[in-house]
């Protein structure tokens, strides 16, 4: 009985861990927006998160276009800026701060 516990607990505990770090983040997104897109735009992050709506910024994102609208709007950014495993983070923040969200990012 004590194994079957402790078993179900360290189950429980693995699983709560792994889908706090899987999941998307919007400090994280501002972070790599001011790492890794800030100087290649030329703007802070609330005038590019207010180039589109939320509802612009989920269409990009599902329709996996979002990189694509990044380098239109940032042709100077890096190929490494755009990896994919930094869209979900990016659009949690653009989607945060978007132009009809009425936030206000502090970057």
């Amino acid at each position: 009985m004590k194994n079957l516990t402790k078993t179900i607990l360290s189950v429980a505990l693995l699983v709560a861990v792994g889908s706090v770090s899987a999941s998307a983040d919007v400090a994280k997104g501002q972070k790599l927006y001011l790492k890794k897109l800030k100087s290649a735009c030329g703007f802070n992050g609330g005038i590019m998160a207010a180039k589109h709506s939320m509802s612009e910024w989920k269409h990009l994102y599902e329709d996996k276009k979002l990189a694509q609208e990044l380098k239109h709007i940032c042709p100077k950014a890096k190929e490494s800026s755009l990896k994919e495993k930094f869209m979900p983070h990016y659009f949690d923040f653009f989607n945060e701060y978007a132009s009809d969200s009425g936030n206000v990012p502090s970057c």
